[in-house]
């Protein structure tokens, strides 16, 4: 089953692409690779979500906004690509997770994302992935999700 359909079996709708908020592509397609640029939970071109893990949200909340992230980049995705089928495999996800100085669960904050890719792709959905912290993010955002995809 490609992702297109497993997106509807699980009655997962993806939100709008999102606009760029700076000088950049949403996607960059070089070759077989797809460049996702950074996903921040933004509806409407505005913040849905501000603040830091270990200040103002807890790691379920960062987990939860990091799923919405994954959910924008297969938004973009499609955007570019037409159709998720045309994704061969999540090669490598980066989770910025704006922090403060003693949070040390990213990598909790991140599964939120990759969890989705698995959930959606199966076995081409696992990845090499970073979980890094932040002082701030932009938009005040506590999150932000980059993806690079192969391509069929």
């Amino acid at each position: 089953m490609g992702p297109e359909a497993r997106l509807r079996d699980l009655g997962i709708e993806l939100p709008a692409a999102a606009a760029p908020v700076a000088s950049y592509v949403p996607v960059a397609v070089a070759g077989n690779l797809a460049f996702v640029a950074g996903q921040v939970p933004l509806e409407d071109g505005k913040p849905m979500v501000t603040g830091r893990l270990g200040a103002d949200l807890e790691t379920e909340e960062g987990a939860r906004w990091a799923r919405r992230c994954g959910l924008q980049v297969l938004a973009a995705l499609r955007a570019e690509l037409g159709s998720l089928d045309r994704v061969a495999r999540v090669v490598k996800v980066t989770v910025w997770v704006a922090s403060t100085e003693g949070f040390t669960e990213q990598s909790r904050v991140a599964n939120g994302a990759s969890d989705l890719f698995v959930e959606i792709f199966g076995e081409a959905g696992k990845h090499a992935r970073a979980a890094v912290s932040a002082p701030a993010l932009p938009l005040g955002v506590p999150l932000e999700v980059e993806v690079v995809a192969s391509l069929t």
